[in-house]
């Protein structure tokens, strides 16, 4: 396993509790992006 990818899943479990409310993003082949946004918005 990946360490990045297990401490990445890790922060998801402590910040992304409410799942109408994603704080944490994976970037395809860039990386991780914290920022704010709302599922229901698409």
């Amino acid at each position: 396993t990946n360490v990045v990818d297990v401490y990445v899943n890790y922060l998801r479990k402590k910040i992304d509790r409410d799942p109408q409310r994603k704080l944490l993003h994976t970037v395809i082949g860039m990386g991780y992006v914290l920022k704010e946004s709302n599922e229901n918005a698409n």
